[in-house]
């Protein structure tokens, strides 16, 4: 008997993602909420970040509900420390493997005209 070979299809003929890694920015409102629900769903190992603590853990615990592995922390991309950070608890958490990246966070720099 031949051997299956594993495919990026479920049985249900949806694609899996199990056993991906993805970073989704911005993921606990509008679109990047959607896509963290949809590569959650589709079986990935998901690691968000926003800047409101209470937004994010609602988030993680209505995703944890669901049977997600989702994982987060409060970040402001703004702010070379803080990505810095999130890096560091990315790589750590992912043991430094990362498959997808969804750069969604809206980061908006003003300068007032001089």
């Amino acid at each position: 008997m031949a051997e299956k070979k594993e495919s990026n299809n479920s049985e249900d003929g949806r694609w899996t993602l199990q056993g991906k890694t993805a970073l989704v920015t911005g993921g606990t409102k509008g679109i990047g909420h959607a896509i963290v629900e949809e590569l959650s769903g589709f079986g990935a190992i998901v690691y968000t970040c926003c800047r409101n603590q209470e937004q994010l853990d609602q988030c993680l615990e209505k995703w944890r509900g669901k049977g997600y592995k989702v994982e987060g922390c409060v970040c402001d991309l703004i702010l070379r420390p803080q990505r810095e950070m999130l890096m560091e608890k990315v790589i750590n958490y992912f043991q430094g493997k990362l498959n997808i990246l969804i750069n969604n966070a809206a980061v908006a720099v003003s300068n007032l005209a001089t």
